[in-house]
This record gives structure tokens, C-alpha cells and sequence, in this order.
């Protein structure tokens, strides 16, 4: 069975995008029922050299749907936000990137196959295929940074389990 470069991203961010949603949901019930001032998470770290919560999900909307619009323009630039969001802006963070993939057209994102890709930090330049991009440097980034906040959310007492993360399955129908 071949896969397309349209199923091996998207489908799969969208996957972990409702996962990330619904944890985020669940934590921000979790600080309602506890008498928790949501913002504290916002600024959980778990470790002092690591980047805070807010980091983490803007990350994860960063290497989807900005990978996405990376690719169409052939270059792609990491995200150096300086100032902490908001639960609440981390909620619609997540959620724009969902509506933004979900417009998507599986046909244009298939013909990025084989296309020039960049990644430049500064004065740096890294060459992809764009597919070697999503693949190789978007999705591990994305995977990473949803999972570093879902164990942040588990850390402050967030009753989740790995259900929570992995969002809806695409059982056979």
C-alpha cells in the first residue's frame, strides 16, 4: 500500500492536534475544579534549562501548520515567540491550526513531493526535499513538542492517560 505525503502529515498532524486539544481541555477543567490559576501552567517548565508550556503548544502549531505554509513558499524559519500566551490563546493556537489543515487539498500537498525546502536559522540554510522536511524534521519536532506538554500538564495532576494524547484513531470503517 503506498502512503501519500498528504496521509503521512496532515492526517497524522490533525491525529495529534485533536489529542493536544482535548488535553488541553481536560487541563484547563483540571485547574477549574482545583482552584488552579491556569496562567501557572502556562509557565511550567520541566526542567530549568527547557522552554515553558506555552512554548511547547505554540511549537506544535508552529511545526504543522507553519510547516505546511513552509512548504508552500520553500522556506521555513523556527518560531522565536518572546512573550507568554494565555491558556486561552494556546487553545485557539491549536485550534487555527487545525482549521488551516483541514483546508488543506490532499492534491496540492501531494505535488509538494520532491520540491526545494529550507530551513534557515539565522544565516543558515539546512536544503530538504519538502518531504524530507515534514518527515525527517517537522513531525519529530511536532511529536516532540505535544508530548513535552502533555507531560507538563501530567506533572501539575492532570488526570490523563495515553488515550488523551493520541486523539481520534483511524479505525478501519
Amino acid at each position: 500500500m503506498a502512503i501519500s505525503l498528504y496521509d503521512a502529515t496532515v492526517v497524522s498532524f490533525l491525529q495529534t492536534l485533536g489529542g493536544v486539544s482535548g488535553f488541553l481541555d481536560r487541563g484547563l477543567a483540571h485547574c477549574q475544579d482545583n482552584g488552579i490559576d491556569p496562567q501557572e501552567i502556562v509557565e511550567t517548565r520541566l526542567a530549568p534549562d527547557m522552554l515553558p508550556f506555552w512554548y511547547q503548544i505554540s511549537s506544535v502549531a508552529h511545526h504543522s501548520q507553519g510547516a505546511m505554509a513552509g512548504v508552500k513558499t520553500g522556506e521555513f524559519s523556527p518560531a522565536m515567540p518572546t512573550t507568554p500566551l494565555s491558556y486561552a490563546d494556546l487553545q485557539k493556537r491549536v485550534a487555527d491550526a487545525t482549521d488551516a489543515l483541514q483546508a488543506l487539498d490532499p492534491a496540492e500537498v501531494n505535488a509538494f513531493e520532491g520540491a526545494d525546502m529550507a530551513f534557515k536559522f539565522g544565516d543558515r540554510s539546512m536544503p530538504f526535499t519538502a518531504e524530507g522536511f515534514l518527515l525527517s524534521f517537522s513531525l519529530p519536532n511536532f511529536y516532540f513538542h505535544a508530548t513535552t506538554a502533555y507531560d507538563i500538564l501530567r506533572s501539575k495532576g492532570v488526570p490523563l492517560g495515553k488515550r488523551d494524547y493520541m486523539g481520534k484513531l483511524r479505525l478501519k470503517a
